[in-house]
């Protein structure tokens, strides 16, 4: 039987068969894709071969080859990975400015790692109810860079409803993986797009301005016609995994086109003379903020989180 893997709650798996069927199945202890090390070697958005069920279990096979996949590094797991969904369209991006406040380390890292499959994203800010004016100028501020990079962006208040019209038409007809930091309103982006969910929410910490936990494992559920949302675990950092550090900068969009009137073709942009990507930092071509990002990527290859070629 052929099948999509629509839930994964760690130790098993809901897969909706071809014919409509909602089978639980489980993977053989040995199971493994080849050339990927990873904390979950089938994830929500796979097509999958599964036996037929004994006493309501199923036992998934194979995978079929992916179209894509978005990865991250494995929390406490620097050389392991862990696949966040499997043959996206596009991801959405759930990020706020406060309550809680979402880095630019964050973004720029699941930006990079979303180049790097080839995989669009839309950042959504939310909460934009709750922001003061100094808050709303850095917002515009925020969105502009984005937006001059060439990302879609959209402010939206999921707990009022305001804004969504824009998302739901990104999102119509594509199978979307939401993802962001705890605590950013993806559960109560979800229910505001599918009310009928009723996915569980939590305030975030007022001490420490951080997000709690409401999603434990992935789902797919669909959304519209032929379209479906794949709801993921917040997160509390992106870890990039499988990239070689002279990729980095290619994953970085104006990096990547300003790096061409570099000397070097090797250029790191760390220290080499007659650097233009140096030059439009200095310059504010290129911001501050996403030269850090990209820096910050570069240390992690160096203090080895980065899976080695095998």
């Amino acid at each position: 039987m052929l099948g999509l893997v629509i839930k994964n709650t760690g130790s098993q798996y809901i897969v909706k068969t071809d014919e409509g069927a909602l089978i639980d199945c489980r993977i053989k202890g040995n199971f493994r894709l080849k050339g990927i090390r990873s904390t979950n070697p089938v994830a929500v958005g796979d097509r999958v071969v599964l036996t037929e069920p004994i006493d309501g279990i199923a036992y998934i096979t194979a995978i079929e080859d992916r179209r894509n996949y978005i990865i991250r590094r494995a929390s406490n797991l620097s050389k392991q990975s862990h696949i966040l969904a499997a043959n996206v369209d596009m991801c959405l991006l759930i990020v706020t400015i406060n309550y809680p406040e979402t880095s630019t380390t964050f973004i720029d890292r699941f930006l990079a790692t979303a180049e790097a499959y080839r995989i669009p994203v839309h950042i959504v800010f939310n909460k934009v109810d709750r922001y003061d004016d100094a808050e709303r100028r850095y917002l515009d501020a925020i969105v502009h860079l984005y937006h001059t990079i060439g990302y879609e962006c959209s402010c939206v208040s999921a707990l009022n409803n305001v804004g969504l019209d824009e998302v739901r038409a990104a999102l119509k007809g594509k199978t979307t993986l939401l993802s962001g930091n705890s605590g950013v309103g993806k559960s109560t982006l979800i229910n505001a797009l599918l009310p009928d969910l009723r996915l569980r929410t939590a305030e975030i910490s007022e001490r420490h301005n951080t997000g709690m936990h409401t999603t434990t494992f992935s789902e797919m559920f669909p959304f519209g016609e032929d379209g479906w949302l794949i709801d993921t675990p917040g997160v509390k950092g992106f870890g990039t995994f499988d990239m070689e550090e002279e990729e980095i900068g290619h994953y970085f969009r104006e990096i990547f086109a300003i790096s061409a009137d570099c000397r070097y073709g090797n250029c790191t942009h760390t220290h080499e003379p007659h650097c233009a990507v140096r030059q439009a930092v200095e310059e504010s071509r290129i911001s501050q903020s996403r030269y850090a990002s990209y820096l910050s990527m570069l240390d992690d290859k160096e203090e080895g989180k980065y899976r080695e070629g095998y």
